[in-house]
């Protein structure tokens, strides 16, 4: 099969973006019981899909893979990232070619009776002239291109990721251009599901620290999402699955419409996020492993979106894949079983080429043996201490505190450098030095910390000279040993 010429995006998520939206993303993120864990729910165990995705073994990771089985990263790659399904992005505008590149990837994903995920992106005026900006010359052209895309969806169940950031990402378009994008996504919906009645189509609804919930359904409505499955969130990002889940709620119950449901990319956020940092952040991992088994009756599915390795374009040009990346996104991610092997699977063919974005300066490259962990406590507490990457003068760690004694509703840990370690930022906690000490506050959501329950959180530092792990962790003044 010879794969798509595409390229897997760089989605802006700028922090000015998001500033109206903030107190509403804040109220949704402190509903969550613990960051990063899935809320609990007495409801159905799925939504309304069924069934295993496809995973593509012409993949960008899967040709890196095959080219490269002997690098030392390879093999971990392989076990948390290769062997998941992942979406194929269709991106470069090849109207003559389009119909038999979408058949090819369906027609394979179907012999192994699997589901097909794609996005198209091909909106003209895409990303709002950014790093992935391109897309078909005008919404004619586009409709055609739809029309083509169409003709190869075949008759089986098939998920479209609709244009990622169509909806989220407005602030470039006139009323003019709204319109007409709005009437283009339309159209695309009713024209997939007049082709193949199996398909679902889910619209782009940002994601929940970004446009607020009452918003995004409003926009939803403007580009008839009634006539689709739903819609999804997080694409290439790295908000919390919890959160999303609440924000999806929070959509559908602004929508009215009991019929629609969401579905989550869930592809780099098992760390969550770095702030607002939107751009290959350090210390992302990999989240939930995509599946149709979501205990979360709203939630289709957990897909993956973002290709896991494929740069922001800033540690490479957009859509590139960078082993290191890839490598550091495995080592911190959520540990997950591979999905069941089809009895059939394509070989590999020519690895696709992606087109050159333009790209600020790479940040330096995580050693791939980073510094070993620490864990320190058998009392009243433990703390995990783990060096995730290091490079030539700076360093990002998790940490994972265990209460051992009473439950507590808010905490503080501190600890002490015997180097010279000064944190420059963090997530998921409030983190200030004096000298060579340090504490750690936690925010709103993960306080709270049952007996033997956990909270983690993480930061990015630079070091001197030796970076030694730290000493004397107390929680709450109350010393870990």
């Amino acid at each position: 099969m010879t794969p798509d010429l595409t390229s897997s995006p760089r989605h802006r998520r700028r922090a000015d973006r998001r500033l109206v939206a903030l107190a509403a993303a804040a109220t949704m993120t402190a509903a969550t019981t613990l960051a990063g864990v899935l809320l609990a729910t007495t409801e159905a165990s799925a939504g309304t899909l069924t069934g295993s995705f496809y995973r593509d073994p012409t993949s960008n990771v899967n040709v890196w893979l095959a080219a490269n089985p002997n690098d030392s990263r390879a093999s971990l790659i392989s076990q948390r990232i290769g062997s998941q399904p992942q979406a194929r992005w269709f991106a470069n505008y090849q109207p003559s070619t389009i119909q038999s590149q979408v058949s090819s990837y369906v027609s394979a994903a179907n012999s192994v009776n699997q589901i097909p995920v794609l996005v198209p992106y091909m909106l003209p005026n895409r990303d709002c002239g950014g790093a992935s900006a391109g897309g078909a010359p005008n919404i004619s052209a586009y409709r055609s291109w739809i029309d083509n895309f169409a003709a190869g969806l075949g008759s089986r169940t098939a998920v479209i990721i609709m244009e990622p950031d169509s909806l989220a990402l407005q602030t470039c378009l006139s009323s003019t251009d709204k319109a007409d994008r709005n009437s283009a996504i339309s159209y695309a919906v009713t024209k997939f599901k007049q082709v193949n009645p199996s398909v679902k189509v889910y619209l782009d609804a940002g994601h929940s620290a970004w446009n607020s919930a009452a918003d995004t359904a409003s926009r939803l409505q403007a580009a008839g999402v009634a006539n689709a499955a739903g819609f999804y969130s997080n694409a290439s990002n790295f908000r919390w699955t919890a959160d999303e889940v609440n924000f999806g709620r929070n959509v559908l119950n602004a929508l009215g419409n009991g019929n629609l449901h969401q579905v989550i990319d869930t592809a780099r956020n098992g760390k969550g996020a770095l702030g607002s940092e939107w751009c290959d952040p350090a210390g992302r991992g990999t989240g939930q492993a995509p599946t149709t088994a979501t205990n979360e009756s709203t939630v289709d599915a957990f897909v993956w979106i973002k290709p896991p390795g494929e740069a922001d374009g800033c540690a490479g040009p957009a859509g590139q894949f960078i082993p290191d990346l890839a490598y550091s996104l495995a080592q911190n991610g959520i540990v997950t079983s591979p999905p069941p092997s089809p009895s059939t699977v394509p070989s590999p063919s020519v690895s696709p080429s992606r087109p050159p974005s333009p790209s600020p300066s790479a940040p330096p490259s995580p050693s791939a043996s980073p510094s070993p962990s620490a864990s320190q406590g058998t009392g009243a507490c433990s703390v995990g201490y783990r060096v995730d990457s290091q490079w030539n003068n700076g360093f990002v760690v998790s940490v994972v505190i265990t209460n051992r004694g009473p439950a507590i509703s808010s905490w503080t840990l501190t600890w002490t450098y015997a180097g010279n370690q000064a944190v420059t930022s963090a997530w998921n906690a409030t983190v200030t030095a004096s000298g060579a000490n340090v504490t750690a506050r936690n925010v709103g959501h993960n306080g709270s910390i049952a007996t033997n329950g956990t909270a983690s959180f993480g930061f990015q530092a630079s070091y001197s000279g030796t970076n030694t792990n730290p000493t004397a962790f107390k929680l709450n003044n109350v010393t870990c040993s």
